[in-house]
């Protein structure tokens, strides 16, 4: 299902496409050092749909998202939203922590998050540098527009990928506080449509 899901998404979304070509030939020959994308950009980029194509090719998927769902439940029903930042923290560190462990076992992994700080990247591309691998930044830069449509629509789903629902107005709110990747190595794929 996964495999005609990522067909069927890199058919609409030529881009994408290319970018994960690019990489599946770098891929080619397992490298002694492994590799850690980072995923970058707003709710609704595609950034677990863009992640869920690398983990077919053999990378570990990691998600802060999936995390606080597994451990904690459904924002607002299995815990309170002013817990939310708490739980967040605690997902990031075990994260972090399987990230260590994955990487000396010298296997490729995506790091399925927003990434919106320019401090929280730089934080993760040295604690990658120091534990042996090497980083590649992925940055899905996707109409406003569109992030609307599909948040409209994710808005409709109940999994670990849409806990909450996210408003227009708490959209614009990430609009106006993400820090655009910019001069740091970034590989930038433009979202036009789906």
């Amino acid at each position: 299902m996964l495999r005609g899901f990522v067909a069927e998404f890199q058919a609409t979304a030529p881009v994408l496409s290319a970018t994960l070509a690019t990489m599946r030939a770098d891929e080619a020959g397992l490298p002694e050092q492994p590799e850690v994308v980072l995923m970058c950009g707003v709710a609704g980029a595609g950034k677990t749909t863009f992640a869920n194509g690398l983990e077919a090719m053999g990378y570990v998927r990691l998600s802060v998202d999936e995390e606080i769902w597994r451990r904690f439940g459904r924002y607002g029903m299995d815990y309170e939203p002013d817990r939310y930042e708490m739980h967040t923290e605690v997902a990031r560190q075990a994260v972090r922590e399987r990230l260590l462990s994955l990487i000396a076992q010298h296997r490729n992994v995506v790091i399925d998050s927003s990434f919106w700080q320019r401090s929280r990247r730089q934080a993760y591309k040295e604690l990658i540098e120091q534990a042996g691998a090497r980083w590649r930044l992925v940055y899905l830069k996707t109409d406003p527009a569109l992030l609307r449509q599909r948040l409209h629509a994710r808005a409709e789903r109940f999994d670990a990928n849409a806990a909450f629902p996210i408003t227009d107005e708490l959209l614009d709110r990430y609009l106006q506080s993400f820090e655009p990747p910019f001069g740091e190595g970034e590989e930038i794929v433009e979202v036009a449509a789906d």
